[in-house]
């Protein structure tokens, strides 16, 4: 196996390094050890189970042969769907971050022989898409003729051709940074090349607007890789291409001039994280203005509680038409029926991390430290092979993780993902270090006078207590590096602010006595700066920062906009959202009552052999019956992590709980009971009372718990 070359290092070593970026630094991958704590295990299991999960499925369903028969030209062998590729390219990626911190000789040489594959159905001018090299749109029957148009490049709307080649660009670069090898590399180069001559405004070119955004991001990573200029300005004409077309796609307006959160949420949160890259590496303000614009409108009326964006499978907004997977109207965030997909929360965390790195406000990791504890950590099992693809905050039952989906991007970007938040945990600028997530682990950070070392013991997100050692290491010329500034991120939730918005709140807000430091055993006094404690200081080696946060339960309410939300309140303690599950509350969940002044103790609970904590309390059920509302007895409630619901049953789950009873006979099930002579397996009399209201009986709403009348003899 090659050395394991920093991600870093290997930009460095490029041809020609980027004359503008971003002011700060995310770490570096591979100098990050997750070492204990809340993340170790899951970062084990995303290696250890997760990557070969993914790949056997990928086996099992022929996405990995459609690249062994491309490479063979066989035409007509292809299976499944033509965004299919992508998958492969994202577990590729993942399995690179894993190789970074843990050397697999076995996993690499496996990676090897497949990117061989990938390189073989390449075609001879860098054009790669599977579907197409087996030439699937000239056979009859093949259901994804109309998606891949009958030339290349006919229907970028829909074929994601763009979009397989910008995660192929990704996985290249993660693969060469990590073992040093080009072969992918030089197949991404190759497509760039090809993508370069064939699109922007010269002579013989042609204007297309990819359809699922992810190759403007790409091609500014491997401009970053390579320094070849050419890649960052094709980035640039894409956004430019935008303008005139659906709300969909966020093609209804130039870049520039967008200003609400629209259309399908993966495909947005992508484009905003491009728009961000482009701004700080062509120092273009306008982008960046542009980003940060839209970033307001979510995080002031479209950003549910668990982090996720894209509230709706399918919806009609108003301005901008018919829309699937995406944004609903300001404050249009529904509980049951939300669809917030897995993905869309990896977006929104990468889009969220851009415009952290320019401003160096602590806001944007507040909305990211959301995302990975709740709603997307909610999107993988504990065992890393089961799957979520939407994350709601409620159920009647209707949800069950899956091994994999017909459209696995889901699972396959989680495999990407997790490995990237340990670079999410410091940041660097100048002589600066930021302490951005509270995670047990060793880092190295390279700041302007010398490199240091920060270790974290803690056991967040169940405590707030956190020990910081600090290790000054040596300047260029050889002295013992000292002064440097220590900025460690003050949490919204733990100063009164869920949301760096007025969109959530706590009913009683802490403030920011609640959040202490102490440097050396000696308090440390501080004002805020920009969600930061700030320690300028000269450093000894050993020197340790205490972390003191308070982690009282607290009662969230949502905007009074929100409807779906009036009346009731959210339970949350530290970054994390609770839930109540059917299974721990004599088998029914959305119909408890906790009142506004209900008192919480501390217990814990079992959730697929993994032990962890627990919140009890006292509550009532309530149900609507023909004639009256019957209020339940007083009676004990537990309510356990959101990420941990669906691991033992797929019963009842609720997030946001009535306050009183009135708000709960509004929409709970009714006290009666029915009996058939027949029903559809999968089906329930209960959702006869149920009180649930399907918006329509579209395939889109049928995992909803249903009881059809038809003839039956």
């Amino acid at each position: 196996m090659k050395t394991i070359i920093s991600l870093a290092a290997a930009c460095a070593a490029a041809t020609a390094p980027a004359a503008a970026d971003y002011p700060i630094k995310s770490a570096d991958m591979t100098n990050v050890a997750i070492v204990a704590g809340f993340w170790l295990p899951r970062f084990e299991t995303n290696r250890v189970v997760t990557v070969k999960a993914d790949f056997d499925k990928s086996e099992e369903t022929g996405r990995l042969a459609n690249f062994r028969e491309a490479a063979k030209r066989a035409k007509g062998t292809f299976k499944g769907c033509p965004f299919d590729d992508s998958d492969v390219f994202k577990i590729i990626e993942g399995a690179a971050y894993t190789l970074a911190t843990h050397p697999d000789p076995d996993l690499e040489r496996y990676l090897d022989g497949l990117i061989s594959d990938i390189a073989g159905a390449q075609e001879e001018d860098g054009y790669l898409y599977t579907a197409r090299t087996l030439g699937m749109e000239k056979v009859k029957g093949f259901p994804r003729t109309k998606m891949m148009g009958p030339e290349r490049w006919s229907n970028t709307g829909a074929s994601h051709e763009f979009y397989n080649m910008g995660h192929m660009i990704e996985a290249g670069v993660a693969y060469w940074q990590v073992t040093g090898k080009r072969q992918l590399l030089d197949v991404a180069i190759k497509a760039a090349d090809m993508m370069d001559r064939t699109f922007g405004y010269g002579p013989g070119q042609i204007q297309r607007v990819p359809g699922h955004e992810e190759i403007e991001l790409a091609l500014c990573k491997l401009y970053r890789a390579t320094g070849e200029v050419r890649y960052l300005k094709l980035a640039k004409t894409l956004l430019d291409f935008r303008g005139g077309g659906k709300a969909y796609n966020q093609n209804h307006l130039p870049v520039t001039q967008q200003d609400q959160a629209c259309g399908h949420a993966v495909r947005a949160g992508y484009l905003y994280t491009a728009m961000a890259d482009v701004a700080a590496l062509l120092g273009d303000p306008s982008y960046r203005v542009a980003s940060e614009r839209l970033w307001r409108d979510v995080v002031d009326t479209k950003l549910h509680l668990n982090g996720g964006i894209g509230a709706h499978r399918h919806a009609v907004v108003p301005g901008f038409g018919s829309v699937g997977e995406a944004f609903g109207a300001p404050y249009d965030l529904p509980n049951e029926s939300a669809y917030l997909e897995t993905c869309a929360a990896i977006a929104n965390a990468l889009w969220n991390e851009r415009l952290f790195l320019f401003s160096g406000d602590g806001k944007y990791m507040d909305v990211i430290e959301r995302i990975i504890y709740n709603g997307f950590l909610s999107g993988i099992s504990m065992s890393g092979d089961e799957f979520f693809y939407p994350n709601p905050l409620a159920s009647a039952g209707g949800y069950a993780r899956s091994k994999w989906f017909g459209c696995s991007c889901c699972p396959v970007n989680v495999v990407r993902f997790i490995p990237q938040i340990a670079q999410y945990a410091y940041a660097t600028s100048g002589n600066t270090a930021y302490l951005n997530l509270f995670v047990a682990s060793d880092a190295k950070l390279n700041l302007a006078d010398g490199t240091i070392t920060l270790s974290q013991e803690t056991d967040y997100p169940w405590s707030g207590k956190v020990k910081i050692k600090v290790m000054p290491g040596k300047t260029a010329s050889g002295q013992q590096q000292g002064k440097f500034t220590l900025n460690v991120r003050i949490p919204g939730w733990c100063v009164g602010r869920p949301v760096p918005s007025t969109l959530y709140e706590q009913t009683n807000p802490s403030s920011l006595a609640n959040f202490k430091v102490k440097v050396n055993g000696e308090p440390f006094a501080f004002t805020p700066e920009k969600g930061y404690c700030s320690i300028d200081r000269f450093w000894k080696s050993g020197d340790v920062v205490e972390v003191d946060m308070d982690m009282p339960v607290k009662r969230i309410k949502a905007d009074a906009r929100v409807e779906a939300d009036r009346g009731r309140l959210a339970v949350e303690r530290g970054p994390i959202v609770w839930c109540a599950e059917g299974i721990d509350n004599d088998g029914r969940a959305l119909d408890i009552v906790l009142p506004a002044n209900a008192a919480f103790t501390e217990k814990s609970v079992d959730v697929c052999g993994v032990k962890m904590p627990a919140l009890a309390t006292t509550g009532c059920h309530v149900q609507r019956g023909i004639a009256k509302v019957k209020v339940g007895p007083a009676r004990p409630v537990t309510l356990i992590p959101y990420f941990a619901w669906c691991h033992r049953e797929a019963g009842e789950m609720q997030t946001w709980f009535p306050a009183t009873p009135d708000v709960a006979a509004a929409s709970t099930a009714q006290a009666l009971k029915a009996k058939t002579s027949y029903i559809h397996p999968g089906e329930s009399t209960a959702s006869l009372f149920d009180g649930i209201f399907p918006k329509n009986g579209a395939a889109y709403d049928n995992h909803q718990k249903r009881c059809t009348f038809w003839p039956h003899k």
